[in-house]
């Protein structure tokens, strides 16, 4: 069997590292797949998302001359649904990111601020999104008042 890139195989996995895993192609051939391509997640622990002895489809990325073959397991994977264009004349409609309010955006300044500039906005932020919470929950408001009696 002739490996080209972007071909999709079959592969039972024989061992894992902590950099990535061994899978066996078959007909005497193995390949590794690197960490960065178990899946599209961020993966900090490999054993979490594969074991020893599981057959996947991966993608062939690179076959070396010296007969290394680099291997993908995300990149096998069925592409995620997006809003493409179905026909050529159709636009595609831009839909905004999902924000929970949580997160509040400041532009860099172009000079680095001092210790006490910023210890002075950490303390405004802060004191901000405490009054948030506090407006958010009555509960809390009652249960100092009620605490103080």
């Amino acid at each position: 069997m002739e490996l080209t890139v972007g071909q999709i195989v079959e592969g039972k996995i024989t061992g894992i590292t902590n950099f990535g895993v061994f899978a066996d192609l078959g007909e005497g051939k193995s390949g590794m797949v690197h960490i960065s391509e178990v899946a599209r997640t961020y993966v900090s622990d490999i054993k979490e998302f594969v074991k020893v002895g599981d057959v996947l489809k991966m993608k062939v990325l690179n076959v070396g001359e010296d007969g290394k073959i680099s291997l993908s397991i995300k990149r096998a994977l069925e592409p995620e649904k997006t809003s493409a264009p179905k026909e050529r004349g159709e636009r595609r409609t831009f839909q905004q990111p999902k924000i929970d309010g949580s997160y509040t955006w400041t532009p860099k300044k172009a000079e680095p601020q001092s210790f006490e500039e910023m210890m002075n906005r950490f303390k405004q932020t802060s004191e901000e999104k405490f009054s948030d919470l506090k407006r958010k929950n009555p509960e809390a408001r009652r249960t100092k008042r009620g605490a103080a009696k």
